[in-house]
């Protein structure tokens, strides 16, 4: 059977793979899900032409962690700086009440924003899988959408939740999700639980960990030879010990941390966890974190990862300490939401760079808006100038999920009245009360 083709023809392509040059006008030709070739003027005979004439083609953006059962409440808590009343609302009011349906709608709608948004690969980070008809809704709504997806299967944080189906279900989703070419995977969201880690290994699961330095250690017990390694997922890492850090670095973990919603809690301070994690030669993905106070954009992560990075270290400079590293590159930036977010999910290989061979998970950014052109640096206009808007096209897996600024196969006004009834019923059920101008 012959395999569809396309081509991105005439734009400037940004392939962030050193290998792979860069062009000022080129073409990049797709096969099935496949990236085949990149290159100026390439022979595309039978393909279907996308014009990307005016604008940038690079690789899908990588939110590398992300809570997506929380769509549903979106800005429900835009202004809270508490955690645990963050929590209490969030799963011991509401959170408690989710039913399978809730489960699938939230995920949904935060996997559809997402993609307008430009964003083709998500961690999702579910510490709310209530029981296997939860995580099935969830899964169910990640390959209803097209995004790619390693879906971080834990425990509910409510005092209500029943684990009891947890780590024996893993085996069950790994053999359901976990196939070499599975556009949506499972994982472990483990906290700091070795039986449950060991059952993740077996099955050859990532494990995702939140980790932060005021409320958390490292137990002995997880630094033991073999414990630790590029499997973990560590998110947050604000305020740790520098022995910590030694041992997460010694392991090679992965280390991912949410610009917004780490200023949002006060988890950091000028010590900087994205910081800490390059001093000792890790490569730290950035992510979104939650939608109860944000929006699901990366770009506003990075302007947050960008403005962050500079105000931290230019305090430090200014108070005399000695070898306070360089104010952070744009480029730094943009590898953070694309390649370093792909090594997160265990994916290097598949995504997050233009490298024929490599899965088609394409976005291409329009160039004509006011505030963009003229375009003098690429990747400065990527993470400085684009937002959701300039998101013409986006492409996973070769199948386009958006095109010419419209979602394919979405019906806002149906998924706009359903996650409405949902967050009604939520709102109902758990007697928990908003203020709509508040």
């Amino acid at each position: 059977m012959t395999q569809q083709r396309s081509v991105f023809k005439g734009g400037i392509i940004l392939t962030l793979d050193a290998s792979v040059p860069n062009l000022t006008v080129g073409d990049v030709l797709v096969e099935g899900d496949r990236i085949v070739a990149v290159g100026e003027n390439l022979a595309a005979e039978g393909a279907e032409v996308i014009d990307a004439r005016g604008h940038i083609v690079m690789p899908g953006l990588v939110n590398a962690h992300h809570h997506m059962w929380l769509g549903v409440m979106r800005r429900l808590m835009p202004d809270v700086d508490d955690l645990f009343a963050y929590i209490d609302v969030v799963a011991e009011k509401l959170g408690a009440c989710y039913r399978p349906q809730d489960m699938y709608l939230s995920t949904r709608l935060t996997a559809v924003s997402l993609l307008d948004a430009g964003v083709t690969t998500v961690i999702d980070a579910c510490h709310s899988s209530r029981s296997p008809a939860h995580t099935d809704a969830a899964l169910a709504a990640l390959e209803e959408s097209g995004i790619r997806a390693l879906h971080m299967v834990g425990a509910a944080m409510d005092k209500q939740a029943s684990a009891a189906h947890l780590p024996g279900d893993l085996s069950r989703l790994a053999g359901q999700w976990n196939h070499p070419q599975s556009r949506v995977q499972v994982g472990l969201f483990g906290q700091l639980n070795l039986a449950w880690w060991r059952a993740a290994r077996a099955l050859d699961m990532r494990i995702l960990t939140e980790f932060i330095g005021d409320l958390s250690t490292l137990p002995a017990e997880f630094t033991e030879p073999g414990v630790l390694g590029p499997h973990n997922i560590f998110n947050h890492c604000t305020r740790l010990p520098e022995e910590t850090w030694r041992v997460l670095a010694e392991a090679g973990v992965n280390v991912t941390i949410n610009p917004r919603s780490d200023a949002l809690f006060g988890f950091d301070d000028d010590s900087f966890a994205y910081q800490q994690a390059r001093d000792r030669g890790l490569k730290p993905a950035i992510g979104i974190d939650l939608d109860t106070a944000f929006g699901s954009d990366m770009f506003g992560e990075m302007h947050a990862l960008f403005s962050q990075q500079r105000a931290a270290m230019s305090a430090r400079r200014f108070r005399g300490e000695a070898d306070v590293p360089a104010p952070i590159t744009v480029d730094a930036v943009l590898q953070a939401a694309t390649v370093n977010g792909a090594r997160a999910a265990g994916l290097e290989d598949r995504i997050g760079t233009l490298t024929p061979g490599k899965q088609a998970d394409i976005i291409m950014l329009k160039l004509s808006g006011a505030g963009v052109f003229p375009v003098t640096s690429v990747t400065g206009t990527v993470v400085q100038a684009l937002e959701r808007a300039d998101v013409d096209t986006v492409m996973v897996a070769g199948l386009l999920r958006k095109r010419h600024g419209k979602l394919i196969g979405v019906d806002l006004q149906q998924l706009n009245a359903e996650i409405t009834a949902s967050r009604d019923y939520l709102l109902a059920a758990s007697g928990y009360q908003v203020d709509f101008f508040s």
